[in-house]
């Protein structure tokens, strides 16, 4: 081959275009951090130290109340005549239930006598429902007095530990 044999370097570039690449380069990463800033959700104030967090305490003790409440609300209807003796007992046992599953965890609502006897729940519990609410709800003849339903609730919602 007809030629010189002399090598050439490969060609260079200018410094405009290296000032060009960072400039691009810059504004790529400026663009990135502008999209992760704006779309992060707003950021929300940490509670303040003086106690602004509720203790476990108060939020178990709001929670007792309000189903004391619950309670006096169905004996309530039951003395007004607005539910019978087994609608009221049913009742009584339904937020009984719904205590214990709220306090807890333990699914009381779905769980049969002898499946919170063999789970060991609170004796007050297996009581309320062994002695008032089972037999005014699943047996013939007149039911139990839904007072002493009521009672016996109270007695589960404080007992509970």
């Amino acid at each position: 081959m007809p030629g010189s044999d002399e090598l050439y370097p490969p060609a260079q570039y200018g410094w405009g275009w290296m000032l060009l690449a960072l400039g691009i380069l810059a504004l790529l990463v400026l663009g990135a951090w502008l999209l992760i800033v704006l779309t992060r959700p707003p950021r929300t104030p940490a509670p303040a130290a003086t106690g602004a967090t509720p203790s476990t305490l108060d939020v178990l003790s709001v929670l007792r109340t309000e189903y004391l409440d619950r309670i006096q609300a169905v004996e309530n209807d039951y003395l007004g005549r607005r539910l019978s003796a087994r609608q009221a007992n049913l009742e009584l046992s339904r937020v009984v239930r719904a205590f214990v599953n709220e306090y807890s965890g333990l699914e009381a609502p779905v769980l049969a006598l002898d499946d919170l006897v063999a789970r060991g729940v609170n004796p007050a519990l297996i009581d309320a429902m062994g002695r008032h609410y089972y037999p005014s709800i699943f047996r013939q003849g007149p039911a139990i007095d839904p007072v002493a339903g009521a009672a016996a609730a109270r007695t589960v919602v404080r007992a509970w530990h």
